[in-house]
């Protein structure tokens, strides 16, 4: 019973809204929402260059980046809510906080006018309500944060209703918008998917100064571009519990994570154990694909096997359709072969299994993993609207946190035989000679003698010849007390590099000649 309700507030939703435009078709969630928007810069980098890459004349203003950051909360209930349009007027300031309410206004208005081009559906939708409020009072208590990334080049806002979808049931939501390195344009390279993913990096800085953000719940999303700057983002940071990626280009630009030599290299399956909900549109078919030259050769998705995988692919939907803003200002000419009111279902089922994802993930909820979990018509989606690749996550990855950990719980000096089994698992850290050494050192002054010794000796084991680690190596035996292992170890290191004084003054130390 609890399916046939749900997929009639679908029907109900879907039957009521204007037959030419978007209206988001799922009923909120018990929480109002509130909206702020923040004007900051990110000091820490430089956004303008000293020439304009545009005008070719020399910048004035503020250099450093600036920062517009939407806030979605769960709020008190009371006041006016916002517009689309008045979503569409913070564009205007995302890279210049200089402009008057004046300008703000020119620059929209244009905007806008270019959109629509007199077409009376969308100016409607313009002055339609939202759900938001500006500035409302935020509601007691604690709330995960869910990091919103745009695609390529796109406003902060373009995914609105989803993220006021998200605050009404009890998530905190932080935007900015896609943006290039130096420039408003998003660059589609390395460096403008590292920006982007900088961005998200500086956007949970500023989740964790939020009195009501959970920060230590936190997911992030992205659409396109956004879908693979979260993924680049998660590769760094461990504190991101979970990835949503509606349509995300990690499988539309498999060259830049696929570990070749111009893929971004810390972006491995094993530095990416985190639940994941992919999104997909429509597939393509085989001749598609041929015909466009893509390449099936890789797919990250299909690597990640160290967490809980979820492939939902949403028949209706097309690339554009998972960014609200793209459905908002939709002609009835753009649907060909799933109507206006399918898509628009369609997207109401993606809002859905957002919520159920991150309510599995961070909030813990139970039934929510079930949803998860269940074949999608068992959920009350619609037959032939989803199909489901549900991957469950298994084995540890190969890392070198794990690795450390490793050592920890079974002993340093089973290090070769440890690091073995996670080459074999497809670890890709590199231990090199410096790092081996401040390793040792750092046990050593920690006096942890015996496990100093130890890594002193998988250093040269990994590097056999390294004459600084077998001198390390001496000095740490000759702490701990193994004096001929030491005085053999310091002779060592000389043999590989004679000119090393200090392995001639410790042996004098330890009354042994350099020379057997």
């Amino acid at each position: 019973m609890r399916h046939i309700l749900l997929a009639l507030v679908f029907c109900a939703a879907t039957a009521a809204q204007a037959a030419d435009t978007f209206t988001f078709p799922l009923p909120p969630g018990p929480h109002a929402v509130g909206l702020q928007v923040k004007q900051q810069y990110d000091y820490s980098r430089v956004y303008k260059t000293r020439v304009s890459l545009v005008t070719g004349k020399p910048a004035s203003g503020e250099r450093a980046r600036p920062m517009q950051m939407l806030v979605w909360y769960p709020a008190v209930r009371g006041g006016k809510p916002v517009t689309l349009r008045d979503y569409f007027a913070t564009a205007a300031t995302e890279a210049d906080f200089t402009l008057d309410a004046a300008a703000v206004k020119r620059v929209t208005d244009k905007g806008l006018a270019e959109l629509t081009q007199g077409w009376p559906a969308g100016e409607r939708a313009l002055a339609r309500p939202m759900r938001a409020v500006r500035d409302a009072p935020a509601q007691a208590g604690k709330f995960p944060v869910v990091i919103y990334a745009p695609s390529f080049s796109a406003r902060a806002t373009e995914n609105a209703d989803l993220c006021e979808y998200l605050a009404s049931h009890g998530y905190i939501v932080l935007s900015s918008v896609s943006q290039g390195a130096r420039q408003r344009s998003m660059t589609a390279d390395i460096e403008g998917v590292e920006t982007q993913a900088a961005d998200i990096g500086w956007l949970i800085a500023q989740a964790s100064t939020l009195p009501h953000a959970d920060a230590g719940r936190l997911a992030v999303a992205g659409f396109s571009w956004g879908g693979l700057a979260n993924v680049v983002a998660a590769a760094k940071d461990d504190r991101i519990k979970a990835l949503v990626s509606l349509d995300g280009s990690v499988r539309y630009f498999p060259q830049m994570v696929d570990g070749g030599k111009s893929a971004i290299g810390y972006v491995t399956p094993a530095r990416l154990a985190v639940p994941m909900l992919y999104l997909a549109q429509r597939p393509n078919s085989i001749e598609q694909l041929n015909q466009r030259e893509k390449s099936t050769d890789f797919s990250l998705l299909n690597r990640m096997t160290y967490a809980d995988t979820y492939v939902v692919t949403m028949h209706p939907l097309l690339h554009g359709h998972f960014a609200a803003d793209s459905l908002h200002f939709a002609r009835d000419r753009e649907f060909d072969e799933y109507s206006r009111d399918e898509v628009t279902q369609a997207y109401g089922w993606m809002a859905r299994y957002v919520r159920q994802f991150l309510d599995g993930y961070l909030k813990g909820d139970a039934a929510a993993r079930a949803f998860m979990a269940n074949k999608p018509v068992a959920n009350g989606v619609p037959r032939h609207m989803v199909s489901l690749d549900a991957r469950p996550g298994s084995g540890v990855p190969p890392t070198l946190e794990h690795f450390a950990a490793q050592l920890a719980a079974r002993g340093f000096d089973q290090a070769a035989a440890i690091h073995q089994e996670l080459l074999a698992q497809g670890a890709t850290f590199k231990l090199e000679p410096h790092d081996l050494n401040s390793w040792g050192y750092a046990l050593l002054r920690d006096d942890m003698l015996d496990e100093s010794v130890a890594i002193f000796r998988f250093g040269t084991q990994l590097h056999p010849k390294d004459a600084n680690l077998y001198d390390s190596l001496g000095e740490a035996q000759a702490k701990a007390g193994q004096r001929e292992a030491a005085i053999d170890n310091y002779r060592r290191s000389l043999s590989l590099n004679p000119k090393n004084a200090n392995a001639v003054e410790r042996l004098k130390a330890l009354g042994a000649p350099a020379a057997p």
